[in-house]
């Protein structure tokens, strides 16, 4: 994960100054590496809890009570008439 902090830190001085460079006023880069880093911050928060997610087990699901009318055997027929 630390390359990805690099590269955003690296994103969030070099975006002010090409802006900078391109005529955009010093409060207009400030503010698009305010903004930035925020995004950044936001995509490292979500990062780490999809990390912590991914390496939690996940949970048994226990077959017990299907409820009402889950016990009868897959083909078998319910009700009706029978002939033989």
């Amino acid at each position: 994960m630390s390359d990805v902090v690099r590269w955003a830190a690296f994103s969030c001085v070099l975006v002010p100054v090409v802006l900078v460079g391109y005529g955009i006023s010093l409060a207009g880069a400030a503010g698009a590496a305010l903004g930035l880093a925020a995004v950044t911050a936001a995509c490292r928060v979500l990062l780490r809890q999809s990390e912590r997610c991914a390496a939690r087990p996940a949970p048994v699901r226990s077959s017990g009570h299907r409820g009402r009318r889950g016990g009868t055997a897959p083909g078998a027929r319910k009700g009706g008439r029978r002939t033989g």
